[in-house]
């Protein structure tokens, strides 16, 4: 999770100060730590609540969307990285819409 999040910024040139937050899959806070570290991105701009819900699977990162929500601007530059049980992972890049 941690390469591809790293990988989306280099491809799209953006550097930790460009992303606004890290939306990651909430499977332990180890690797969401590994993950913000491996980007440069500070544990401010990382969207956490495994702390509340534990790894609530494939709905993780909505999860975190919509908690989030009231602090998302307009604009907003958001990595959504996870990863799923075998060898599936990605990441997204995208602008936050409204």
């Amino acid at each position: 999770m941690a390469n591809v999040a790293a990988e989306i910024m280099d491809r799209n040139g953006l550097t930790a100060d460009d992303v606004t937050w890290l939306v990651p899959h909430q499977a332990n806070k180890r690797i969401i730590d590994a993950t913000s570290s491996r980007m440069g991105v500070g544990s401010e701009k990382v969207m956490v609540n495994i702390d509340r819900y534990g790894n609530t699977t494939n709905g993780t990162i909505p999860l975190c969307l919509w908690e989030w929500e009231s602090q998302l601007k307009k604009g907003d530059t958001l990595i959504l990285a996870a990863f799923g049980g075998g060898f599936t992972w990605g990441s997204v890049y995208l602008k936050w819409a409204y």
